[in-house]
């Protein structure tokens, strides 16, 4: 088959955009997200985006598959990418989108200054709602000490519809990612797997990240994930209720309202568009 698609990025953090209004499923199979994702062999990203048709009162629903082949609730950089996406699509007749994701729905809205502001709605908490089995403090887990690989980390754990895991530290580009992000990712402590982020405070308003995302490794940036942290490091006392969080793609403006929703506010890149054969 001839796919057409559009490539986009949000901070380094690259996806495939489908338009797939016309039928309620995605276009393609988990395997052949995996073939089009490939850098070798394909086009290369982390992530392909279905933009199908709104149900139950949303413009949209947001579909995703990994780079592996699985597949996420929802992606922070992904929806700005998908919001601008939709703009082309429709001829800029909108700038403010409410889509519908497995983390519920999502509104992201294209600004005046080209960025993308996103209303991520409320973190979650509650060990049930990450998924976790680790043992909290009253109906949260914050600074719960895990063990991973040979030493004991202070985890926080955060759900913005996906799991997060975020630990603090003080030097994170020290951090030895490849190694120690798959272990986060598939301990047993994670039932569904999780996206872990390493975080060092500079000042209370200004937080450098890298992440290990589920599904996908190592990437440039996560919008969820730079959500949980600011929640994280709310939480321990480390930060402001708004911040900028720096991750190696470059930085997103994250506020955690007192309605207790999460804004996110950053970039998304169109860089070309085009069409490529897969196997069926």
């Amino acid at each position: 088959m001839t796919l057409q698609f559009a490539k986009y990025h949000g901070l380094g953090n690259d996806f495939i955009l489908v338009d797939n209004r016309e039928s309620g499923e995605p276009k393609l199979t988990p395997e052949q997200a995996v073939q089009i994702c490939d850098r070798n062999f394909g086009v290369g990203a982390d992530g392909v985006i279905f933009a199908l048709p709104g149900t139950s009162g949303s413009d949209y629903v947001m579909r995703i598959f990994n780079s592996d082949g699985s597949e996420p609730e929802m992606c922070g950089n992904g929806i700005r990418c998908l919001a601008k996406f939709l703009s082309e699509l429709d001829g800029g007749a909108q700038s403010r989108y409410r889509i519908a994701t497995g983390a519920g729905l999502i509104v992201p809205e294209l600004t005046e200054t080209g960025l993308v502001t996103v209303d991520m709605g409320p973190a979650y908490l509650k060990p049930a709602e990450i998924p976790t089995t680790l043992a909290g403090d009253g109906d949260r887990v914050v600074e719960a000490e895990l063990e991973v690989g040979d030493r004991i980390w202070k985890v926080t754990t955060v759900s913005m519809g996906n799991p997060h895991c975020i630990t603090f530290v003080d030097d994170v580009a020290a951090i030895p990612l490849a190694e120690i992000g798959p272990l986060f990712e598939h301990h047993p402590v994670f039932p569904q797997r999780t996206n872990t982020e390493f975080v060092e405070v500079v000042r209370s308003d200004y937080l450098k990240m890298r992440v290990w995302e589920r599904g996908a490794g190592a990437t440039l940036a996560c919008g969820t994930g730079a959500c949980a942290t600011l929640v994280a490091a709310v939480l321990t006392g480390r930060s402001d209720r708004q911040a900028t969080v720096e991750l190696p793609g470059g930085p997103l403006q994250i506020e955690w309202r007192e309605d207790d929703h999460l804004f996110m506010t950053g970039p998304a890149v169109r860089v070309f568009s085009g069409s490529m054969e897969l196997a069926a």
